[in-house]
């Protein structure tokens, strides 16, 4: 069932900023199909600057009278309690969102696809050694397709519960709609944006690229040792071809940043140094956020948000984070700072009792650099499991 939202109540704000509109949003959960969330809180962020907030009624619904245009610039932010809060970038108006509840697993994932009217019908798949995951095979090992929708907007979920060591995973989301026309650009048309949560918050979002052909965007993989590595392309494959020869052609995501944009995330990656150091950690890793933001290729800012997060006890997302460190490491020290990132993962892994995993990253440092407190863990390790 799809909630359809109200067209004549959409009108416009007439105040200094003609552009300014209403915004109206209904807003379900991720992981149960339409199930609407009643009294999240629903604001509108621009330049720093929010609007008036509102909840959701009883039918997930709301609108707000935000001040702002429905652009790029304008920011939607939804909260509730026990859900990962969920920023996205507009055009918002007469969408549908989808909250993730909190995840408990260390190394759990849970991926999200909304999009707009057209095409109605979005599929989101997931493949690894042995599985497809996708509507017509919904369980999987160790993960699963919580909601599939067929009408427009979404949510569509996998839930990865607990990633495989070893094991490569890819991601992406095919037009049924239009899944016979390769040449179609129905799908960069969608609007479609797709949310990855890691423990307890948002980790990413990808947007999907405008103006291509094709019928099937792929989005990232999960290589074998757990990082992610955006691809973030539009293809085309037949329905035939889904899940069939995946990452043989994958190329990594080149993301162009400003010398100017460079320039303010090392600016915001020394305030969160100096946040640190003053024992502010919560200012700390919002300015290492914010400079990632600017500079998604910064390995040295996710390397410190990692550090936060353990501060923080959020174990899983300090995990994506060094994963993402190990990713963009670059430099004269690649290799210790790779090695240091993956001594940081296992010790989460250790903590948590989780000694198979541990003494994977543990090993996975020691190729990288000799140190002894690597061989001195590995041995820890190795008697932990006896």
């Amino acid at each position: 069932m799809k909630f359809k939202l109200l067209i004549p109540f959409l009108a416009l704000v007439f105040s200094k900023n003609v552009s300014a509109q209403n915004i109206s949003v209904q807003v379900l959960s991720a992981v149960e199909k339409d199930k609407v969330i009643s009294n999240a809180e629903v604001m509108i962020q621009r330049n720093g600057e929010s609007s008036a907030k509102s909840l959701t009624n009883n039918q997930g619904r709301t609108t707000i009278n935000s001040g702002f245009p429905d652009d790029s610039n304008t920011l939607l932010i939804i909260k509730k309690d026990n859900y990962s809060s969920l920023v996205v970038k507009c055009p918002c108006n007469d969408m549908t969102y989808a909250l993730s509840p909190y995840m408990k697993n260390l190394d759990g994932m849970r991926i999200v696809l909304n999009w707009g009217k057209n095409p109605y019908d979005l599929d989101s798949h997931l493949t690894f050694p042995g599985t497809h995951i996708f509507f017509q095979h919904q369980i999987g090992s160790s993960s699963n397709l919580d909601v599939d929708d067929t009408d427009s907007y979404g949510p569509e979920t996998i839930t990865i519960e607990n990633k495989r060591f070893g094991e490569t995973y890819h991601y992406f989301v095919h037009d049924f709609s239009n899944k016979d026309n390769l040449n179609s650009n129905k799908l960069s048309a969608s609007d479609a944006k797709v949310f990855v949560y890691v423990g307890q918050s948002l980790v990413k979002t990808y947007y999907i690229p405008k103006n291509k052909t094709g019928n099937v965007w792929n989005l990232f993989k999960i290589n074998e040792n757990g990082e992610i590595i955006d691809v973030n392309t539009v293809i085309s494959k037949t329905t035939q071809d889904i899940g069939i020869n995946d990452g043989d052609n994958d190329v990594e995501e080149q993301v162009y940043v400003s010398n100017e944009d460079k320039k303010r995330a090392l600016q915001l990656n020394r305030k969160g140094d100096l946040a640190y150091q003053n024992k502010d950690v919560d200012a700390a890793l919002e300015f290492y956020k914010q400079a990632i933001e600017y500079y998604p290729t910064f390995g040295q800012a996710y390397g410190n948000l990692g550090l936060m997060y353990i501060k923080k006890g959020y174990k899983a997302e300090a995990i994506y984070a060094n994963r993402k460190a190990i990713t963009y490491a670059s430099g004269n020290s690649i290799s210790t700072t790779k090695a240091s990132a993956y001594y940081n993962i296992a010790k989460i892994f250790e903590n948590e009792s989780d000694f198979e995993e541990a003494l994977n990253y543990y090993k996975l440092a020691k190729e990288l650099k000799e140190n002894t407190v690597y061989d001195n863990a590995i041995i820890r390790v190795k008697g932990k499991m006896q």
